[in-house]
């Protein structure tokens, strides 16, 4: 879902999988969490699936 909502405002992301690439699943451990979604939004973590909590993490770093 975080993926289409951003699609849909037009802003580029990139997309980590943690089930086939190793190293972004220790970086997320590593950030402290073991569940996605994870969005980072400059120094915002955006936990799950929150079109409020990301508009304002978009918002707070001038994406939008």
């Amino acid at each position: 879902m975080v993926k289409v909502y951003l699609s849909r405002k037009g802003i580029s992301f990139v997309e980590h999988n943690v089930s086939t690439d190793s190293e972004s699943l220790k970086m997320l451990v590593s950030l402290g969490y073991r569940t996605t979604p994870v969005t980072l939004v400059g120094d915002h973590k955006v936990i799950g699936y929150s079109p409020t909590g990301l508009d304002a993490a978009l918002e707070e770093t001038g994406i939008i």
